[in-house]
């Protein structure tokens, strides 16, 4: 592997390691969810949601979408899905 792939996936990985972020990309691997449907699963405030989505976004980790007042969010990348569906596999195997 070259430094350069190396410090993509560490820049990646990194981007994804706080347990909200985390539980958000799980949230999302299934289905596209607005900001408020986050925070209700989540437990947080709006603000803190957003920082974290904006985190992911800046990253090309999810994407989004406008419908009037709602924003929808999803994971961009299909290798974002089957990352955190492997270390589902790999972490929780009760919910396979």
């Amino acid at each position: 592997m070259e430094n350069e792939q190396i410090e993509a996936m560490s820049k990646l990985l990194k981007s994804m390691s706080h347990p909200i972020r985390l539980k958000i990309l799980c949230l999302l691997q299934d289905k596209e969810m607005s900001v408020g449907d986050i925070r209700e699963q989540v437990k947080t405030t709006n603000a803190n949601v957003s920082q974290h989505l904006n985190i992911l976004r800046s990253q090309g980790i999810i994407d989004y979408r406008k419908n009037a007042n709602f924003i929808y969010n999803r994971i961009h990348d299909p290798r974002i899905i089957e990352l955190m569906q492997k270390m589902q596999a790999l972490f929780c195997p009760s919910v396979q």
